[in-house]
């Protein structure tokens, strides 16, 4: 079973009682600091940690998460992290389960999009695009290559000059064959501007472009 391409730790997360306190006008910045928190711990477990440690990691993030989207459920950022989380999880168990994974963190893309489609740039279609086209199709799966284009296309209308976006589509290009075009994509998504906020996710998914772009030049 194809495996899902995803890029997809120790911060106090003290946004719920903030949340609840007199002060709750100015939860933005808890929430924000949580977000930060997740985004770098994501980015840890995924390209620094190795083995059943990397899966437990993932695993207490998907649990943060959760409380995350509970206290702060109108903020589609919040959602769309919870559904990268998972889809991380997808990509690294595989098999049957991965496929529950899966499909909750479809639910988590969804309901960020039906609270805020242009957040973080348009990422909640991009991820969504990249679930469409790397899980398998029916009946095994909902892997739908039309949806999946549709998708990466609107991220890109969004956000045309954004890593992600332009990452997922190009690979997606290269899946379906279409290489001259999904290396168009993924030089695009090579010259994007640095995310300095996150700057070991900026790094690893730039070494997941090289790779890529070497096999296609090998293929």
């Amino acid at each position: 079973m194809t495996k899902f391409v995803t890029r997809l730790l120790s911060i106090p997360l003290l946004w719920c009682g903030m949340l609840l306190s007199p002060g709750a006008a100015h939860a933005v910045e808890p929430f924000d600091a949580a977000m930060r928190d997740i985004q770098h711990r994501w980015a840890v477990a995924n390209y620094e940690i190795r083995g059943k440690p990397r899966l437990a990691a993932l695993q207490t993030l998907t649990q943060e998460a959760e409380r995350l989207t509970t206290a702060y459920p109108g903020r589609a950022e919040a959602w769309i992290w919870s559904g990268i989380i998972r889809a991380t999880i997808a990509g690294r168990e595989g098999g049957l389960h991965a496929l529950t994974v899966a499909r909750a963190a479809r639910s988590d893309f969804e309901r960020a999009l039906a609270l805020d489609p242009n957040a973080l740039g348009g990422l909640a279609y991009a991820r969504l695009g990249a679930l469409y086209y790397r899980v398998p199709s029916w009946p095994a799966g909902f892997g739908d290559p039309v949806k999946a284009e549709e998708m990466l296309q609107r991220a890109l209308e969004i956000n045309p000059d954004g890593i992600d976006n332009n990452f997922f589509y190009g690979d997606f290009l290269l899946e379906q064959g279409h290489r001259r075009r999904g290396v168009q994509y993924l030089l695009r998504a090579q010259q994007a501007p640095p995310q300095a906020d996150q700057p070991l996710a900026d790094s690893g998914l730039r070494h997941e472009i090289a790779k890529l772009l070497r096999q296609a030049d090998a293929s």
